[in-house]
């Protein structure tokens, strides 16, 4: 089956969202943008489904190389990520531990991640970029202390993460990874929004991660340590989850930090993150200028 695309993109210095299909983009920002803004409103007004469906005959408004990718949520309140939540990823910090009882998190800006199809950004400071493919939940019905038995009731749509980190910066302090992970535009989430709709969509999907073709991570969601549903449960338990807020939920084993000696991406690598029933995230090294 095959899924609606929703897409945030830019042409001509403005910023627009719509409907992805095999013949371009159908500029739904052209028709509601008054009402919704960006996506993160139509997020919560709960009409991603009614308008790609109302949409998916129009002709398109634009070709595909007239676009450029953004983040599909522009504005998030919130960006959280979940760290260690594949058994053989948790068995690399070799701490004793056979799995963590509660999930490890840390936030993110957007202004660290780019789109679909963008460049991911090598800083000065440090040539250890690595990769982290993941897969994106967006909420759509915020709530507090969400009980895992509703907690899949509170997605919108699903998305990819590369959730690119600069691995010396992340032991730059005792116990935080917060600067690691932030520099600007070394990760990408897209390449658009896939309306969720039922479990099937997450419960067991393959992950998989390559670079220059190379397949460097892979596994299969059902394995994760803490699901979907706990991450939600667990996260609201502490913070009010509000629509449009972005969760990371975690990568498989396989980063290049891993390899020995490891393996850092260099400018005019390519890393593509796939899962099933979302698509494929791309996007090309380089150093900033």
């Amino acid at each position: 089956m095959s899924h609606p695309k929703l897409v945030s993109f830019s042409h001509n210095g403005g910023t627009r969202y719509g409907l992805l299909t095999d013949r371009g983009v159908i500029d739904l920002s052209a028709r509601h943008g008054s009402k919704w803004p960006t996506l993160r409103e139509v997020v919560e007004a709960g009409t991603l489904h009614a308008l790609a469906d109302e949409a998916a005959a129009l002709p398109a408004d634009y070709a595909l190389d007239e676009i450029t990718y953004e983040i599909p949520i522009q504005a998030p309140e919130k960006i959280i990520c979940v760290g260690v939540n594949f058994p053989d990823r948790n068995e690399e910090y070799k701490d004793g531990q056979s799995a963590p009882p509660n999930p490890s998190l840390f936030i993110r800006f957007p202004r660290s991640f780019t789109g679909h199809d963008r460049l991911l950004i090598r800083p000065p400071e440090s040539p250890q970029l690595d990769y982290e493919g993941e897969i994106v939940i967006v909420i759509g019905k915020g709530g507090r202390r969400i009980p895992e038995a509703q907690a899949l009731d509170h997605i919108a749509a699903l998305s990819l993460c590369n959730e690119g980190t600069i691995r010396d910066w992340v032991r730059h302090a005792k116990f935080n990874v917060t600067q690691g992970k932030n520099f600007d535009s070394t990760g990408s989430i897209g390449p658009w929004l896939v309306p969720y709709t039922d479990e099937s969509q997450l419960a067991d999907i393959k992950l998989e991660t390559r670079v220059n073709g190379e397949v460097r991570q892979s596994d299969r969601t059902s394995r994760m340590i803490f699901s979907f549903r706990k991450i939600i449960n667990y996260i609201s338990t502490f913070t009010t989850l509000v629509p449009g807020d972005i969760i990371v939920t975690g990568t498989p084993t396989g980063a290049g930090a891993r390899f020995d000696p490891p393996i850092w991406l260099k400018p005019g690598d390519v890393v593509e993150v796939e899962a099933d029933g979302i698509g494929t995230l791309r996007n090309t090294i380089a150093d900033e200028v």
